[in-house]
């Protein structure tokens, strides 16, 4: 019954190699869900965020404008840092009761917790392992530009705005490169997954 954590840096394939774990069989969980799932409108977290950042940070219907509030703390350390207070507590508590859920459902499951800010939030908690998808920045910027529609100077600022490659590298019990071919990380993929179940 591992528990294994999924991080790496803004286009790293991060969600191709999550695709892949859960078709092999994973319970895939997805921490960028949760966040926008405890930030539903009615929630506590909601009404956090519009106490500490402003209404203009809700559209219409009464939902977070993820795009407005996201180009604020990614300008701004402090901004982004009173954010994750508001945001990490309730993840937190959100996937624990989902990994409880996957293993009380079938004591043998992988569970995968597919999660950006491993580095910045979550790295002492008790995983069995840690696995990085890792590209170059250079790379990952294209993608954003390429993929995303991100201008360069966007691009950039996403990149930046995330814990350094080195940082996520030394935390890492299996590092999946990602800067090949999709059938290179795919394959990198299936092994660890043969390892996991083996």
């Amino acid at each position: 019954m591992p528990l294994i954590a999924l991080t790496g840096g803004i286009a790293s394939g991060k969600s191709t190699i999550a695709r892949r774990l859960a078709e092999h069989g994973a319970v895939v969980i997805d921490a960028d869900q949760i966040v926008r799932e405890v930030q539903a409108p009615g929630s506590e977290v909601l009404a956090a965020i519009v106490a500490e950042f402003g209404a203009d940070m809700l559209i219409a219907d009464g939902s977070l404008d993820r795009v407005r509030l996201g180009a604020v703390v990614f300008a701004d350390d402090a901004a982004r840092a009173t954010l994750n207070a508001i945001v990490h507590p309730a993840v937190r508590r959100e996937s624990a009761a989902r990994f409880a859920a996957a293993f009380a459902a079938d004591p043998d499951a992988v569970v995968v917790y597919d999660v950006p800010l491993l580095v910045e939030a979550r790295s002492e908690d008790p995983w069995d392992l840690i696995v990085v998808a890792h590209a170059p920045e250079d790379v990952r910027i294209d993608r954003l530009i390429s993929v995303r529609g991100l201008s360069r100077a966007e691009a950039v600022a996403r990149v930046a705005a995330q814990v350094g490659d080195d940082a996520r590298l030394a935390v890492a019990d299996v590092v999946i490169e990602t800067a090949g071919t999709m059938a290179e990380t795919l394959a990198q993929t299936d092994a660890l997954w043969e390892r996991l179940t083996a």
